[in-house]
């Protein structure tokens, strides 16, 4: 087993980390040539529509190559290609013109909408990013758009620090005084041409890439972040204090209310959660689907463990190109085998009969959603012509992953499950015939319950959320792992606990149909997590276009998807405990 495990950390490091191996045995003599490669262009508020970057009519130099790109660089629309600028090491140019180009209408109309959308670049030299803004928008004060001018950058100035032999940082500026008209709709002469200078600095070469890390780490977002893990800690102690020491109190009484009963007269009548010992352990319906959701949620969880894992040593540095994609496909595809013997194991012991269906189930539960949301939004990239269209050789290896990797695990562990020949721990009895529930209040039922279970968990990570969201749809560069690790604890915790209170209430109140309920209520955190992503889209983004909206809440609604199974799934465990635990302390007939 350990070695087992052993090889397992030793794949995810070796996927995911290849970009710092390859970048730590980047020394160079002055003059060598030190590749920068040309990335993506696109709307600046819009993070996932990107485009190649000779897709604008820049000058593109002669044998342009692609660079080999790595399995998650792709999934993240990377499209490395070599770029027009020759950046050799240590090698000063001033205003070098490196291209005259006659720009015919149809070009400068399209360089015009680029700047209108304000597109911006992405390069990158010796796996250092670059950014930079295309052109510029002159309004002038004026409220008339048709009156806007529009300007395209054509000089390009490029700082570069080094270390002896090393390249450390390297930062980009537009001239403002170089530009192109865009304005009317007419061939224009350009003269593109760029700056490179080269300066000396004492910052080592292992620490070059703390400049993005520490953007996250400034005090005033340090200050807030802090402030958002203290003020979730103090309202989760408050409540989870204050629900404990109801359900303790209440428990308390009901154990010394049922030990007087059995004392006293047998013909008493039993109230409360005791009154159906005979009924709650009685198995769900869809007994097949609930271990499945059971088993997505186990791996889902198991993923987010190992994803934290990864971040807190350090692979996920800046720009360490579609690490986290790289991570996410091979630690799903190895941990398949944790859904398909939870699933199988569980469904057994529900007394299921066909283990197969089940696990066919397991495996689609997840991936299917999420297949068919892949399938239109890549249909959606291809129209659009957008680098985040997988090509066809991609998609071929993901399936490939998924075929030979994550299927044959799956059936393994349903394999595995199957033949543990678990039995369902239940202290208590089932009758034959279940009670009858008795009328209760709205507030009782399923969609009340499930809004009160998932607003506190909710508010205890929603000021984190931000910056999440800021990262994923947008530029801001996210690091502090260890703090969004505390609120993923603090999250589970909550769940956990308000699945448990909820989870008494109802047994109080003589409803013994607990198991799907306090899966539903422990997963609808991501409910109010998709609700989230609606006020962020239309109040704190710019995002915009039908392919942006898409992507946005189709992508969205798959992580909201998994978020419901991995925290339905903890609210279930938690709740079980419980009504194991309790239904012990006393004696059922």
């Amino acid at each position: 087993m350990t070695k087992l495990l052993l090889l397992l950390g030793a794949i995810i490091l070796s996927s995911v980390g290849y970009v710092r191996s390859d970048a730590s045995d980047h020394r160079y003599k002055e003059g060598d040539i030190v590749p920068l490669y040309a990335n993506k262009v696109g709307p600046f508020h819009n993070p996932s529509e990107t485009y190649r970057y000779f897709d604008l009519p820049f000058c593109v130099p002669e044998g342009v190559k692609e660079k080999k790109e790595a399995l998650g660089e792709v999934l993240n629309g990377d499209r490395l290609v070599s770029a027009p600028y020759k950046l050799n090491f240590r090698e000063e140019k001033d205003s070098e013109v490196y291209c005259k180009k006659k720009l015919s209408k149809e070009e400068v109309r399209k360089f015009r909408q680029a700047v209108e959308k304000d597109y911006y670049f992405q390069m990158y030299y010796d796996d250092l990013p670059i950014w930079g803004f295309i052109g510029k928008v002159d309004k002038e004060i004026k409220s008339d758009p048709s009156e806007y001018k529009y300007f395209l950058y054509k000089h390009i100035e490029f700082e570069i620090l080094y270390n002896n032999d090393r390249v450390i940082e390297i930062s980009a500026r537009m001239d403002p005084h170089s530009l192109v008209d865009l304005t009317e709709d007419k061939e224009v002469d350009a003269e593109f041409m760029y700056t490179v200078k080269w300066k000396e600095t004492e910052t080592p070469f292992e620490k070059r890439m703390d400049k993005y890390s520490m953007s996250s780490s400034l005090p005033h977002h340090l200050e807030i972040h802090w402030f958002s893990i203290i003020n979730s800690c103090v309202t989760v102690l408050l409540l989870t204090g204050f629900l404990a020491t109801i359900l303790m109190r209440v428990l308390k009484n009901d154990f010394t209310k049922y030990a007087q009963d059995e004392e006293a007269a047998d013909d008493l009548e039993e109230t409360g959660w005791k009154y159906i010992h005979g009924d709650v352990f009685r198995f769900p319906t869809r007994n097949s689907l609930f271990a499945a959701s059971l088993g997505s949620g186990t791996q889902l969880f198991t993923l987010t463990i190992f994803i934290f894992m990864l971040a807190l040593v350090g692979v996920f540095y800046p720009y360490n190109r579609g690490a986290l994609f790289t991570a996410l496909v091979v630690i799903y595809a190895l941990t398949s085998g944790i859904a398909g013997y939870t699933s199988a194991s569980f469904y057994c012991q529900l007394e299921g009969k066909s283990w197969v269906r089940n696990l066919l189930l397991t495996g689609c539960l997840f991936c299917g959603p999420l297949l068919l949301t892949f399938c239109f939004l890549n249909t959606v990239a291809i129209t659009y012509t957008a680098t985040a269209a997988l090509p066809f050789g991609t998609i071929v290896v993901i399936v490939l992953i998924w075929t030979l990797v994550t299927s044959p695990l799956l059936v393994l562990g349903g394999i595995a499950g199957k033949n543990s020949k678990a039995e369902f721990q239940a202290p208590c009895r089932t009758t034959k015939y279940p009670r009858e529930i008795p009328p209760l209040p709205w507030y009782r039922s399923a969609i009340p319950q499930m809004a009160m279970a998932g607003f506190l968990p909710f508010s205890a990570i929603y000021i984190e959320l931000y910056y999440i969201f800021a990262s994923v749809w947008g530029h801001r560069i996210y690091t502090i792992y260890s703090i969004l690790f505390i609120v993923f604890i603090i999250l589970i915790i909550v769940t956990a606990f308000i699945t448990v209170a909820l989870t008494y209430f109802q047994l109080a109140a003589e409803d013994h149909q607990w198991w799907w309920r306090s899966f539903l209520c422990g997963g609808s955190t991501g409910l109010f997590i998709y609700a989230y992503c609606l006020y962020y889209y239309y109040a704190r983004s710019d995002m915009s276009g039908f392919m942006q909206t898409s992507f946005f809440f189709g992508y969205m609604a798959c992580i909201c998807y998994g978020f419901f199974l991995m925290l339905g799934t903890v609210g279930f465990r938690a709740a079980l405990f419980f009504v194991r635990h309790i239904y012990r302390s006393i004696k059922c007939e």
